[in-house]
């Protein structure tokens, strides 16, 4: 026989005045902390009451109703009526709907309200939003209606503006929050499609990923150019602009390059014309400059505009101050974020008096130029007073940047006239394309362009060792000296000459070698005499440290480790006759001084080492640093993607290719020695002297 289904009985509503109801002690929420009486308080006024009260009788000590009820469950709701009472907004007999609730435990009512309670869906929420803008109502409106910020409202609607087809895989918990932020950087429902059909499959699927691939054509709105023109002249131009609502370190990324090129080249040139007016004969222009692009050129002696007395005691003032407040704080342990702040501006108002306008012989600039280009910041840079050997020599104008692919305008000048202003455009020559599915030897352009850091980076620590380049350039002599078949067998082209990069590496510039050894030598620069007639007494003056020191400096230009092709002395660790070649003594070199190219601050990057390789040795770098798990994340990445992450992945981590690796370079002159086999006794000598003037060169070792 069917057993009948027990049918349940809800409990019956009505409305209770206000005054006669009261909390109950047997409400659980006790702890009022991140509780707000005041938000619900205005969400009742504004939408009147939304969810009834539970509610039990009052009784006797005989059981009889006293016609009082208690709120076991609602104490949030009865606390902000409560309020709306008392600040006389609602009448207190106001009728309250109310679930009048007989048996049971009333602790237990109370528990299972707040258990039982499920939060709206994000997902929901989103779209209500959504909603709620589609029928007129403003961002301001919507946050003022609940409780957040115009800000939080902006990002909620951007979340709901996502594909529908990515809104579904997130209500499936397919998915993270965090994922779909991500998404919600481009409104372009198919590119977004697209990214995740490719991330899902592979489980790349990190949201700064995501972020990565869906602006991987654009420039950060950080980006020197950008503060160089302004947001604001890109966005006034058409240029669309890519904002992500969850970031806070910047504006976003620009989607037309093309454009935003050309409006700095505009401005360039605009600036270029002002310039012009000055006198100058030549005015090269370009984003950044590559380094050493003014070696060989004279640099102009100007003589800074003299400080009126009115600048002059504002210097004084400033000097007092500064000197004063830092009497004042000698003893502090922090100072005041006040003084902090005061001292700051005072040293940046006594730097712009340092900063003043060069004063330049008008017959000089008559044959001299000027760079200008943008600065890490975004400002522009003018590096005036330039003068070319041709023009020392000759009046005759010369071209300017010559070998470069250039753009010309023509300018005219107040003074003497430009003949011609240059904005020189780098023509970075490529690698053929290779296999991607053999490790193959790394092309010789890219070890031109890593040595060149390594020598950079060679050139500073020699100078940081003055012992060591004493020795250095001591072995040069000797060498030539005294061995007949050595004479190219020292990195030190001393002269002292100092060897130019057969092709300009990315970041070369602004390397922290770079920067070091150009600060060392306008250091040096200020304390040296004007003229040369001076130069042998002012040198007699210094003591023995200085001038070993000034000595390392001078020795260290002349480092040359780079890898050239087509130079014979790159090949091989020890040549036919045993005599060794420029690149190992610059292997002894960085030995000696220590050199650490991790420190001197190279790391790779896509730019400079992993977009140049093939994707064996992509993984072959992961897999050295990081291990075979890493190195399985990406391996089924395409190259540029592959690239991309390995530079995440490779950041921090010390990792260096092998022609900046610090190596013995005794062990591999033992190695190849004895992978070739010593020459018979009575056949040696006779070698060396057949050998003399052709080496026939090898293949560089791994270790190269």
């Amino acid at each position: 026989m069917t057993k009948a289904v027990q049918k349940i009985t809800l409990s019956p509503s009505r409305d209770i005045p206000f005054n006669k109801l009261v909390l109950s002690q047997s409400n659980v929420r006790h702890v009022k902390a991140g509780i707000s009486i005041e938000q619900l308080a205005e969400s009742i006024a504004q939408r009147t009451l939304l969810q009834s009260l539970n509610v039990r009788a009052v009784v006797d000590p005989e059981g009889h109703e006293t016609g009082m009820f208690e709120v076991p469950a609602g104490g949030r709701r009865y606390r902000a009526l409560e309020l709306l009472v008392k600040h006389k907004r609602m009448a207190k007999t106001q009728a309250v709907p109310c679930v009048v609730r007989e048996g049971g435990i009333a602790e237990d009512d109370s528990l299972a309200e707040n258990d039982e309670r499920v939060g709206l869906h994000p997902l929901d929420q989103f779209r209500a939003f959504q909603t709620l803008s589609g029928v007129g109502m403003s961002e301001e409106d919507i946050a003022a209606r609940h409780f957040v910020t115009p800000a939080v409202v902006k990002q909620r609607l951007r979340l709901a503006s996502v594909s529908p087809k990515l809104h579904d895989v997130y209500a499936e918990d397919g998915m993270t929050l965090e994922q779909l932020m991500a998404f919600s950087v481009t409104a372009d429902h198919a590119r977004q499609e697209q990214v995740w059909e490719n991330i899902s499959r592979s489980g790349y699927d990190e949201p700064y990923q995501i972020r990565r691939m869906l602006t991987e054509n654009t420039v950060r709105a950080s980006d020197r150019r950008v503060q160089f023109i302004g947001l604001d002249a890109y966005e006034q131009a058409g240029g669309g602009v890519l904002r992500d609502l969850f970031a806070h370190d910047d504006s976003g990324w620009l989607q037309d390059v093309g454009l935003l090129d050309r409006l700095v080249t505009e401005k360039l040139k605009a600036e270029a014309e002002t310039i012009a007016a000055e006198g100058w004969k030549w005015i090269s222009l370009a984003v950044e400059f590559p380094y050493g692009h003014t070696d060989g050129l004279r640099e102009l002696e100007g003589k800074p505009v003299d400080l009126s007395p009115e600048e002059q005691a504002t210097i004084d003032a400033l000097n007092a101050e500064r000197a004063k407040l830092e009497s004042d704080y000698q003893d502090a342990d922090e100072l005041p974020e006040e003084v902090d702040q005061r001292l700051g501006e005072i040293e940046t108002a006594l730097m712009a008096f340092d900063e003043r306008p060069i004063i330049y012989n008008p017959a000089e600039i008559a044959r001299a130029g000027a760079f200008v280009s943008i600065d890490f910041e975004g400002r522009l840079s003018v590096d005036r007073g330039y003068v070319r050997p041709e023009d020392d020599v000759s009046a005759a104008e010369a071209d300017v940047g010559e070998g470069a692919d250039t753009l010309s305008i023509e300018g005219k000048a107040a003074g003497p006239s430009v003949q011609r202003t240059v904005i020189a455009v780098a023509s970075g020559a490529t690698d053929a394309e290779e296999d991607e599915d053999a490790t193959k030897p790394l092309p010789d352009r890219l070890i031109t362009e890593l040595t060149a850091h390594r020598t950079l980076a060679l050139r500073d620590a020699l100078a940081e060792n003055p012992a060591i380049a004493f020795q250095a350039v001591l072995h040069n002599f000797v060498l030539t000296a005294f061995y007949r078949l050595a004479s190219s067998g020292s990195c030190l082209e001393v002269g002292l000459r100092t060897p130019t990069f057969p092709a300009q590496a990315p970041g070369l510039r602004e390397s922290v070698s770079a920067k070091a050894v150009e600060a060392r030598h306008e250091s040096w620069k200020a304390r040296l005499p004007k003229g040369e007639d001076d130069l042998w007494d002012a040198l007699t003056a210094l003591d023995g440290a200085a001038q070993a020191s000034l000595f390392a400096h001078c020795a260290s230009f002349a480092v040359n480790a780079v890898y050239e092709p087509a130079n014979r002395y790159n090949q091989g660790r020890v040549s036919a006759h045993g005599v060794r070649t420029r690149l190992d003594h610059a292997d002894v070199l960085a030995g000696a001084v220590g050199l650490d190219m991790v420190r001197s601050g190279w790391r790779p990057t896509v730019d400079n080492y992993l977009g140049r390789v093939t994707k064996p040795r992509i993984l072959e770098a992961v897999r050295e640093a990081k291990g075979e798990s890493s190195a399985q994340l990406i391996d089924h990445l395409k190259k540029a993607d592959m690239a991309k992450e390995a530079e995440r992945l490779l950041d921090g981590s010390g990792w260096l290719p092998e022609p900046l690796r610090l190596v013995d370079p005794h062990a591999a002159s033992v190695e190849q020695e004895s992978e070739a086999g010593p020459l018979p006794e009575f056949l040696d000598e006779d070698e060396d002297r057949d050998n003399a003037k052709d080496d026939d060169p090898q293949q560089l070792d791994a270790a190269e």
